[in-house]
């Protein structure tokens, strides 16, 4: 039976209306411009934005899905079922609590130790509960909460107070006062945030798995959030523990994990006093090519999770355990912000880390979980193809693609919202909106944080670390830092702009264009290209206006506006104020009628409000405000220069 907790913090039915409201009216405008050829397999551009990459990111998505699934609904019982019938033998003979706060306001504070002490009280173990604490204020607030609950017997309470240098200190400071307490074989150590309140039967339902699993060395537990803010801060922080539930669920079927969460993590008492896992929470550092050695100043989880992964010991994600943090972002009043620090933090603690990891191989953590920490290198520059794709297309071959791309958004993570709900028991529309933004927003932030990654801050301490103390190296690093940034994203966009045809090495018909030694034919080429895109794109039924001058078409325009499911446009309008003149073979005449209706053989005025008529298998067009001639052999010279006159400027009407 889960504990999952009754007041965890969800958008209100308003925020969740308003948010339906909106989605359908974006969803009618997005479906209402769509072309109806977008979805083509000959659209090249869609295939590899949308196709190629999606069905990578998205087929590794669904593995993580199912592995979910499994361990869920298959694995994890069977683990319950033996952890449960430990029954008191799997008790452990002591218990060490090390929790840690900084300024965390009183009300909380109360909640989180009265939680703590009912807990204990109730596991029965010899505990000793280890405060490291900030402010004198604290103490008072825990001694209120001891008389409340009576002292209990089985508890011993410890204080100590913090440097104010940051976190890790303060845990190496405890983990030797438990060291020199020598801890009974089998003793369990439990380290929490001071801002995370336990629900009942969190140490009865967790702990017991050490007792059955010997080569256990950490687990973690699901999270639930009580959250001080709006409603998109509310529903921020719930879509990221449904991802990490989701995440750590897969992960667990390897029995391996790739965090062991700050919040609440529980270890083996005798693996977490051992002198090289004290110096790694405390000096963890990094040597680095270009930034030398810098010390970590956030991130002890993934300090504990590297010390085990690298000695082979196992971990394990308890699904059906909630304990709630109170989270507050920095700034209320300025998400993006607020939301961008957290997750600078936090990328840069994962990238910081995940190099040294993956430079230990498969074998003493498993092919899975070494590939998850390649993908998780991987995929802050696969993101972010599919947007760079859609803005490329979108400004320099067609317009219209942008509905295609945010039909595409809309479905896929609407798909992603629907797994998510169903594993996590909830459903949010603002899951949707958030989920892209912390794909998209959160992979610029990964590729940011990966040239500079030496940089650090934490907003609620207040303190940085990891630049030089000279100025002038400080300058140096950070303009090398933009430098290699916007080479690598520079090189990926190339790549992309040459994928995509938005760019391509000149042929020779480009470079005879350029030159001014085009040939009719390939003047034709050129024109029936960029026409066909324009009447694709034209809204269904209206128009394509054409600049004055001269242009040249032949039958390659039939077979451009036949790959159209159906061409959009329904009339093309030539200049009023000037002359606008289409030179077509006579291939081309043949499917054109006059104002009268009648074949055209040598030349035709196309005037208001009849006009010329092209007539096609499946679909006409009316030929208005310009002339059209029919080539001959002798008017091909004397067309060869084409007056090109602002085509690229031809707007639909």
């Amino acid at each position: 039976m889960s504990n999952t907790p009754a007041d965890r913090s969800v958008a209100s039915k308003v925020t969740e209306v308003a948010t339906f409201i909106l989605g359908i009216a974006l969803l009618i405008v997005v479906i209402d411009g769509l072309p109806l050829d977008v979805f083509s397999t000959e659209s090249k551009s869609f295939f590899f934005a949308i196709g190629a990459v999606g069905i990578w990111r998205y087929t590794w998505w669904l593995i993580q899905a199912l592995r979910s699934v499994w361990y869920n609904r298959r694995i994890f019982p069977r683990l319950r079922a033996e952890a449960d019938a430990a029954g008191e033998q799997g008790l452990p003979p002591e218990l060490y609590v090390l929790c840690t706060s900084f300024r965390i306001e009183s009300e909380v504070s109360f909640q989180v130790y009265d939680a703590l002490v009912r807990e204990v009280a109730d596991y029965g173990v010899p505990t000793t509960i280890f405060a490291s604490l900030s402010d004198r204020t604290d103490v008072d607030v825990i001694t209120h909460v001891m008389d409340d609950n009576g002292w209990p017997e089985n508890i011993e309470l410890r204080y100590m107070f913090q440097k104010g240098d940051g976190k890790r200190s303060a845990m190496a400071e405890v983990l030797r006062a438990i060291s020199r307490r020598m801890p009974a074989p089998g003793a369990l150590l439990v380290s929490m945030d001071g801002d995370i309140r336990l629900e009942p039967g969190t140490l009865s339902r967790s702990l017991s798995f050490f007792s059955v699993q010997e080569d256990l060395g950490a687990l973690t537990t699901n999270n639930s959030a009580i959250v001080t803010g709006g409603d998109a801060t509310k529903e921020w922080y719930d879509i990221r523990y449904a991802q990490r539930h989701l995440v750590m669920s897969s992960m667990s079927v390897s029995r391996r994990l790739l965090v062991l969460t700050g919040r609440y993590s529980a270890f083996r008492a005798d693996l977490a006093t051992q002198p090289g896992f004290i110096e790694l929470v405390e000096n963890d550092h990094v040597d680095h090519w270009r930034f030398g050695t810098f010390k970590f100043l956030s991130g002890d989880d993934k300090s504990t999770w590297y010390w085990l992964l690298k000695n082979g010991w196992r971990m394990l994600y308890i699904p059906d355990v909630h304990v709630s943090g109170f989270e507050e972002l920095p700034d209320r009043k300025r998400f993006f912000k607020s939301t961008t620090d957290l997750m600078r933090r936090w990328y840069g603690n994962m990238l910081r880390t995940s190099n040294r990891a993956i430079a230990l191989g498969p074998r003493p953590m498993g092919l899975f979980t070494w590939w998850s920490l390649v993908d998780q290198r991987l995929s802050m520059w696969t993101t972010l193809i599919g947007p760079t794709v859609a803005i490329l297309v979108t400004l320099f071959i067609r317009p219209s693609f942008i509905f295609a791309y945010a039909l595409w958004i809309l479905f896929t993570r609407g798909i992603v919202t629907l797994i998510l709900a169903w594993q996590h028991g909830r459903f949010s529309l603002l899951w949707v909106p958030l989920i892209y933004y912390n794909q998209v927003w959160g992979a610029l932030l990964k590729t940011y944080v990966s040239f500079r990654f030496n940089r650090q801050k934490w907003s609620r301490q207040g303190i940085s670390a990891g630049e030089p103390n000279d100025p002038v190296a400080v300058k140096r690093q950070r303009r090398m830092g933009h430098v290699l940034h916007g080479f690598a994203y520079g090189v990926l966009l190339y790549v992309l702009i040459l994928a995509t045809g938005v760019l391509q090495p000149p042929d020779r018909t480009s470079l005879s264009i350029l030159t001014g030694g085009g040939t009719t034919q390939e003047q034709s080429r050129v024109d029936d290209r960029w026409l066909s895109l324009a009447i694709a794109d034209a809204p269904e039924g209206g128009s394509v206006q054409l600049p004055a001058g001269d242009f040249r078409l032949d039958d390659d325009l039939l077979d451009a506006l036949d790959s159209l499911d159906r061409p959009r446009a329904g009339h093309l309008l030539g200049a009023a104020q000037d002359t606008t003149r289409l030179i077509v073979t006579p291939e081309l005449a043949r499917h054109l009628r006059d104002s009268r209706g009648r074949p055209i053989a040598e030349a035709a005025a196309c005037p208001q409000p009849a006009g010329c008529t092209l007539e096609l298998e499946h679909h006409s067009m009316r030929f208005k405000d310009l002339q059209i001639q029919v080539e001959t052999g002798s008017s091909g010279d004397a067309v060869a220069s084409v007056k090109q006159q602002s085509k690229e400027n031809a707007t639909d009407v």
